[in-house]
């Protein structure tokens, strides 16, 4: 049975600058994508937030030259937490799938690793 799930991810940008953004949100999809066999029509929406540091560019962008024209995507910031982790992207895409819960692979590249680590293992993530 088709449901609508919650696909995550998170990964450190470089630095605060248009390509930097682009960059680390491209490769996160692109891991998001393979890993878990995303088509662009299944998917609902997405919703791309960063922490308040990275505000040079629109992370969505990246996905619209996926060419994910048809598909809802919001960009914000995460709160600023003092703890929060610096220079970091993350993505929610919600996903029609046939795929359980349990078989959803979360991708946290780098750093973004400490971020979930219940979900970490060297098979599943890079």
């Amino acid at each position: 049975m088709t449901v609508c799930r919650g696909v995550r991810g998170a990964v450190p940008v470089v630095s605060n600058t248009e390509r930097d953004i682009l960059a680390a949100t491209d490769k996160l999809l692109s891991e998001l994508i393979n890993k878990n066999g995303i088509v662009a029509d299944d998917i609902a929406s997405a919703i791309f937030t960063t922490s308040p540091d990275l505000n040079a560019e629109y992370p969505a962008i990246a996905a619209r030259k996926l060419g994910w024209s048809n598909v809802a995507l919001l960009c914000g910031h995460e709160m600023n937490v003092p703890h929060g982790m610096k220079n970091c992207l993350r993505i929610l895409i919600h996903w029609n799938t046939d795929k359980s819960s349990e078989d959803i692979i979360h991708v946290y590249l780098g750093e973004a690793k400490s971020l979930r680590p219940d979900l970490h293992s060297e098979e599943r993530i890079d």
